[in-house]
């Protein structure tokens, strides 16, 4: 009797559009020999899929200061306003578990679902008719950017990013090698965000709107777009951004209020300048957990835009830099994940995901230090907020899905050093 061998291993190709997957061409006769080779695919692959624990553990740590913070920071305020201490904590313990549940599924689903142009254009679609909707809203605070649904408010502007991303990727992915060409890589990238930012600045949300343009540059730019254009971008939106801001007098307020808070210290500067106090009064180890000042009234809204100044204040130096620490490890790991990427849209889906968390936290931190105006941008995973928090926590999902896919790549493959758009596996390597 002839001796079976072990059949050859092959790699699939373009037909799965996917990393490398080990198949068994061939039927076993026996079914305890099939049994076998069956196990030891499933177990390779249990083996191989890995998502990046670092990048859920730093995602993870920043969720539950969330929880702990959005407390201390609010109970005195729900306490004098709606007469519970805990009712932020309620909320925002509930929005935490929602967004970790849909991490949870999310990261369970392949990445390259979001490629299908039905799936895209139904988010833009959805995205555009809700960024509509908001419009005839109520507005809170001079401003409709949420509407109700089922009680619970949503911001579709937050959802904006997440489509707009998808949107950029798929369309990189297939006109990268050609993005300078402005007609067939630039124009239709361009027209829908600048469709998705004018119905953002209509609400008003110019901090949402800005962070919308950054991560497209963002992306457009890794894809290899010359600089010349990146600087006549530049030039020619530096006018666009003046008139945006000096001809609405709230804006041009803020602006005059960053240059100088001090010349109305009880009105426009107030707030700047209370966290500016709450920062410095923390020190090396801070005034403890719950012990904080500021946040009794002399900080609006302590638990939203400005947490980071009462975990500056409550956790002092120590307990603000591990917060930032935690960032830098998010946007570490994302970039990481980009460049391993086993494919051009899990390459620009990451980095896509990964500017949106940095982007805000940059822009946040920036703020509350003193170093930038006044924008109405939440610290993601931390401020209060659910429709920020579940968006986040979503978009980790998919970026911990395409790390389980780069883990299938091959381990200590060299990372080509001319570009962004080298660095991901290139589909006729995975054929070969």
């Amino acid at each position: 009797m002839a001796r079976l061998r072990r059949p050859r291993e092959f790699r699939c190709g373009e037909a799965s559009a996917g990393p490398a997957v080990i198949l068994f061409p061939y039927r076993v006769m026996f079914r305890n020999i099939r049994g076998r080779a069956v196990g030891r695919k499933v177990r390779n692959l249990a083996r191989k899929l890995k998502s990046d624990r670092i990048l859920f553990t730093a995602t993870l740590l920043l969720v539950c200061l969330s929880v702990v913070m959005v407390y201390s920071a609010s109970a005195p305020m729900a306490l004098e306003r709606y007469g519970k201490a805990t009712m932020f904590l309620i909320k925002q313990g509930a929005w935490a578990l929602l967004g970790l549940t849909l991490l949870w599924f999310v990261m369970r689903i392949d990445y390259r679902v979001y490629r299908e142009p039905v799936f895209i254009w139904t988010c833009l679609g959805l995205v555009a008719i809700a960024l509509v909707a908001v419009l005839f809203s109520p507005p809170v605070n001079n401003a409709r950017r949420w509407f109700g649904v089922a009680g619970v408010g949503v911001q579709p502007s937050e959802l904006a990013k997440l489509a707009a991303i998808f949107f950029i990727a798929a369309l990189l992915e297939r006109r990268m090698h050609r993005v300078n060409e402005l007609s067939y890589a630039l124009l239709p990238i361009a027209i829908v965000i600048v469709l998705l930012v004018g119905l953002i600045l209509l609400e008003p949300d110019f901090g949402t709107s800005m962070s919308l343009v950054l991560i497209a540059g963002v992306m457009v730019f890794a894809a290899g777009l010359d600089y010349r254009y990146i600087l006549g971008a530049a030039l020619c939106a530096a006018p666009a951004i003046y008139l945006l801001v000096m001809s609405t007098s709230y804006r041009r307020q803020r602006v005059l209020t960053f240059l100088d808070p001090w010349r109305d210290p009880l009105g426009a500067g107030f707030q700047i300048i209370q966290s500016l106090i709450a920062v410095g009064t923390g020190g090396l180890w801070g005034k403890g957990l719950m012990q904080g000042v500021q946040k009794l009234f002399y900080l609006p809204e302590p638990h939203t835009d400005f947490i980071y100044a009462v975990i500056a204040e409550e956790l002092g130096l120590v307990g603000a830099t591990v917060v930032l620490l935690c960032f830098c490890v998010v946007t570490w790991r994302g970039l990481r994940v980009a460049l391993r990427a086993p494919d051009t849209f899990g390459a620009f889906l990451a980095l896509g995901l990964t500017t949106m968390v940095a982007v805000q936290a940059f822009i946040n931190v920036s703020v509350v230090l003193g170093l930038m105006p006044t924008k109405g941008i939440p610290l993601p995973f931390v401020s209060n907020g659910g429709s920020s928090l579940v968006i986040n926590l979503i978009g980790m999902g998919i970026l911990l899905n395409v790390s389980q896919h780069a883990s299938l790549s091959t381990p200590g493959a060299p990372v080509p050093r001319s570009g962004f758009a080298e660095a991901a596996v290139p589909r006729s390597a995975v054929e070969a």
